[in-house]
């Protein structure tokens, strides 16, 4: 048998982060099954600091070495238990699988195998244990309305939980296993899916995927058919990472006061402005004094800002999509960095909204 483990030492990672940046870490450890996580962080060398977990790299930005170790999940294993209720929708099933899972694989997979609910989120690059720690979500759906549970190691305690969806303390971009980086390592996350055969409603109103079904001239579009249409969204407005280094949308939309965004739309009418419907632990979405709050688009405010396709010298931002970040070949992580804070301080200085970034930042804050 193989055994679980692999250690690397002065291991590059300019292949294992979207970005492309170069970057070497002191030591890494390939993990094959979470059970020997114990065994791991037993080592002197890997229990002296918090270890950076590292799925795809599809949401980091290395701006310097990690001086920590890195562990790297690789477990594979898909299971299925039917029936479950799916959050008020009916009887579905429950999916578990290995933080390791690549992202789009697994949506592609369950929509073969007839289950919807992550039709918006294909394409999303990175694995299946990142879904959780970051809410990933797209084109009006978020992976905390699928989630059933998440299974994570906890290193100070030595114990595996099992926290169920409201422990998860779900939030915009955000989770208890964001907040609280150092405390978890996502090992596996189940997934409760409606049946796509049956009465699972699909979210067709968001970011022109109903214009993009009407042109590939499908009336009663099924989940598959979403996922296609979202498909040939993403790779129309961004780029490939394996052909320019990005982490997809590296600014966070951000989430201000309703009178704020009511004020500045009078000012510039064309500025999107989305209501937001606070989760139960989310903090930032309501507040006593400011009652409802509203997101803005991150996009519009860049491009109007004029960054849309800037450039300086291999750092800029994508022709296609303003909140793209991207390495143009031989970028440092710093040199993004610098060009993503004048963005943001750009936005904020002409329209008084501060825009934060995505992406976990190594080796540096923001």
């Amino acid at each position: 048998m193989t055994h679980p483990i692999t250690i690397l030492h002065d291991a590059p990672l300019q292949s294992r982060n979207t970005f492309g940046v170069a970057a070497r870490a002191p030591l890494l450890a390939e993990v094959a099954d979470a059970a020997a996580l114990p065994e791991l962080l037993a080592r002197p060398e890997f229990n002296m600091q918090p270890p950076l977990i590292l799925g795809s790299g599809s949401n980091l930005l290395f701006a310097a070495d990690p001086d920590m170790p890195v562990i790297a999940l690789t477990g594979q294993q898909v299971s299925y238990a039917s029936p479950s209720p799916v959050h008020g929708r009916g009887v579905g099933v429950r999916v578990r699988a290995d933080a390791g899972v690549v992202w789009h694989t697994f949506v592609m997979d369950m929509l073969a195998r007839g289950l919807g609910g992550l039709e918006n989120l294909a394409l999303i690059p990175g694995t299946v244990g990142a879904a959780p720690i970051q809410n990933i979500g797209a084109y009006g759906v978020e992976a905390c309305e699928y989630i059933h549970a998440v299974e994570a190691f906890e290193p100070a305690s030595g114990e595996l939980h099992r926290l169920d969806r409201d422990a998860c303390a779900f939030a915009y971009r955000d989770s208890l296993f964001k907040r609280e980086r150092d405390r978890f390592i996502v090992t596996a996350v189940e997934f409760d899916l409606p049946r796509a055969d049956a009465d699972h409603a699909l979210k067709l109103d968001y970011a022109g995927i109903g214009d993009e079904l009407a042109a590939m001239g499908i009336d009663s579009p099924t989940a598959l058919d979403v996922a296609n249409a979202v498909i040939a969204i993403r790779r129309r407005k961004l780029p490939d990472p394996a052909v320019t280094g990005n982490a997809g949308s590296f600014f966070k939309n951000p989430i201000v006061p309703a009178a704020q965004a009511e004020a500045l739309q009078r000012e510039h009418p064309r500025l999107p402005v989305y209501p937001v419907a606070p989760f139960p632990a989310d903090a930032a979405a309501h507040d006593v004094h400011h009652g409802a709050r509203c997101k803005l688009s991150a996009a519009w405010l860049i491009d109007a800002c004029g960054w849309k396709g800037h450039r300086d010298g291999d750092a800029g931002i994508a022709e296609s999509h303003a909140l793209v970040l991207v390495n143009h070949g031989n970028a440092t992580g710093t040199q993004l960095l610098e060009l993503a804070r004048r963005v943001a301080s750009s936005v904020h200085e002409r329209f008084g909204v501060a825009i934060e970034p995505e992406p976990r930042i190594v080796g540096a804050t923001w």
